[in-house]
């Protein structure tokens, strides 16, 4: 614990300087041998230096502008994360460089942060707004790891946006099979497959290649340069997508990947197959990521334990289980029913009312008991 007054204390025969300055503790060796008057004319010295240091007196201080800084967090970011990731980093950081650019790292306050997230909340785009701020949050953070930049981070006394827990929606048995009513090969495949296993759609079955599909053990695997979590997962494949993903690799042929288009190239998008199928199935509201909700919910209320469904569909927290895996409205009917077709549901008699009131009377009369006359009333 930091000392109070001069801050200075004898530990054998060594001086030691230890103080507390804006939430950070410092402490120095002054010296052995010393009197304490020598002491503490050297801790003021000590003291003073610390604190030229902390306000950058004495040398300058390591900073980078916006522009600069954001330049090399893209390059790292395209060196260690997913395509897909890095347009989201460089969306995020285009909206906040009209709000910062110009700056260096060190004249960006909490106020200018917060600044700019009014602005986005009264553009009308809530959605983006927490993703920024964890975009710039990264940034300051990647900025100090490689020494580019000494001081706080301003992000972290800005409150990010409420959000809510999402749209609740999930594909009840009907409107699936609407959907793949619906739907063209290989996209109907597809969503099949995304339904009975779970997994990403753009990030993981657009990639699928015939190699990491077993059809004769019926496993899917899902290796880790895809998965979000960056974990390989094998998922095993039941009989339905089993069956649509045999008759895909008869008509596909030698193909390396599993969904592509006619002339084998790779899908950048199923958006507009997707949303037609939607269309001919009179869905609303429905994306290839509600596939993996259905996926979750199915095996929730068919009593599935939550580490078993966190482990197929490749989520690296509990939590998010919860988030993904819905009951429908007929499931919490059905378990409900199901207390009264019980065999032990509590009956709320035993013995008929009357007879059960004799009972009780006859009971206190034994026992010598006083009987109210309400009981007497009663059995009349």
């Amino acid at each position: 614990m930091a000392r109070r007054g001069e801050g200075i204390y004898l530990r054998g025969r060594t001086w030691w300087l230890d103080f507390m300055h804006d939430g950070q503790r410092h402490v120095a060796r002054l010296g052995k041998g010393i009197s304490r008057t020598v002491a503490g004319e050297l801790a003021r010295v000590q003291r003073g230096e610390i604190l030229k240091g902390e306000a950058g007196i004495g040398r300058k201080r390591a900073d980078v502008s916006f522009e600069d800084a954001k330049k090399e967090f893209l390059k790292w970011a395209e060196a260690n994360k997913r395509t897909r990731t890095v347009r989201t980093y460089r969306q995020c950081l285009e909206a906040l460089a009209k709000s910062l650019t110009g700056r260096r790292l060190s004249a960006i306050s909490a106020f200018d942060v917060e600044r700019h997230k009014r602005g986005r909340l009264e553009a009308g785009v809530r959605v983006m707004v927490n993703r920024e701020l964890a975009v710039l949050r990264a940034v300051y953070n990647r900025c100090r790891d490689w020494g580019k930049y000494e001081g706080d981070n301003p992000v972290t006394k800005v409150r990010p946006v409420k959000e809510s827990a999402g749209r609740l929606r999930y594909l009840e048995a009907e409107e699936s099979d609407a959907l793949l009513a619906g739907a063209a090969e290989p996209i109907r495949t597809l969503i099949l497959v995304g339904i009975y296993t779970g997994v990403r759609i753009h990030s993981e079955a657009l990639t699928l290649r015939w190699v990491d599909v077993d059809l004769k053990r019926g496993l899917l695997t899902v290796q880790s340069a895809y998965a979000k979590s960056g974990k390989t997962r094998t998922v095993p494949l039941n009989r339905p997508a089993l069956a649509a993903l045999r008759a895909l690799r008869e008509r596909t042929g030698d193909r390396e990947l599993v969904f592509a288009r006619r002339d084998g190239s790779p899908f950048r998008s199923i958006r507009t197959s997707f949303q037609t199928a939607c269309r001919r199935a009179g869905l609303k509201n429905v994306t290839p990521h509600v596939l993996r909700h259905t996926f979750a919910s199915r095996l929730a209320m068919t009593g599935a334990h939550p580490r078993t469904i966190q482990e197929l569909g490749g989520w690296s927290e509990l939590a998010m289980v919860e988030r993904y895996a819905h009951l429908s409205a007929s499931h919490k009917a059905e378990a409900v029913e199901r207390l009264a077709t019980s065999e032990n549901s509590p009956t709320l008699f035993t013995t008929p009312p009357g007879a059960r009131i004799i009972e009780i009377a006859n009971r206190a009369e034994t026992k010598g008991g006083p009987v109210a006359q309400v009981d007497r009333a009663a059995v009349s």
